[in-house]
């Protein structure tokens, strides 16, 4: 017998079983590698998505979810002194650290969307998503401290660093750049003898 949605067309099997799939009790899928996967890739395209948005558009006029005031409000009420330039994964994976951590996050159960999804922080905001700079952290964390960085003016760095690599090549001058590992390059722009472009 074949599945069908309420137009009365057919529903493909690959569909009926995704559904299936997503009704299943978490406890259900034990470390499956393939769910495991999809969940990175998608975390990996947030981020991405995420890192061409702060070095786009300058950070301080972004808003991120509908509720950035009570989120940017209620974590600054609870991490007073939290240093979000450069974070220490202690002060967000610890024991004591989770014990604060999770009430936090428990508040925005039903205000933000999917607001324990995993998401990836940066430790270093100056920096990109790298291996060695990169978390793991739920949705929630991931709001509060970026809100917060936005806010407070730490995200700038990126946009003004891509922003000085774009206004520097199109003029051609030399750009002092950084790749993201922390190792200065410097950039050239200019015309080869056969009239061609090379960076």
């Amino acid at each position: 017998m074949e599945a069908t949605s309420g137009t009365d067309a057919p529903v493909s099997g690959e569909l009926v079983s995704v559904a299936h799939a997503l009704s299943l009790p978490a406890e259900s899928y034990g470390n499956d590698p393939d769910i495991e996967m999809a969940w990175a890739m998608r975390a990996m395209q947030h981020a991405e998505v995420y890192y061409k948005l702060i070095s786009s558009v300058d950070p301080q006029f972004l808003k991120l979810t509908k509720v950035d005031e009570q989120i940017y409000s209620e974590f600054r009420k609870n991490f007073e002194k939290l240093r979000i330039d450069v974070l220490d994964p202690e002060e967000l994976k610890s024991v004591s650290a989770k014990e604060k951590w999770r009430p936090f996050c428990l508040k925005f159960d039903g205000v933000v969307e999917d607001f324990n999804y995993g998401t990836l922080l940066r430790l270093d905001c100056s920096q990109g998503y790298t291996e060695e700079n990169t978390i793991f952290a739920p949705r929630i964390q991931f709001f509060a401290i970026e809100i917060a960085r936005n806010r407070e003016g730490h995200n700038k760095v990126v946009y003004t660093s891509v922003q000085n690599k774009e206004r520097g090549a199109d003029s051609g001058e030399k750009v002092k750049t950084d790749n993201g590992g922390g190792i200065d390059e410097t950039a050239h722009k200019g015309v080869d003898k056969r009239g061609e472009t090379s960076v």
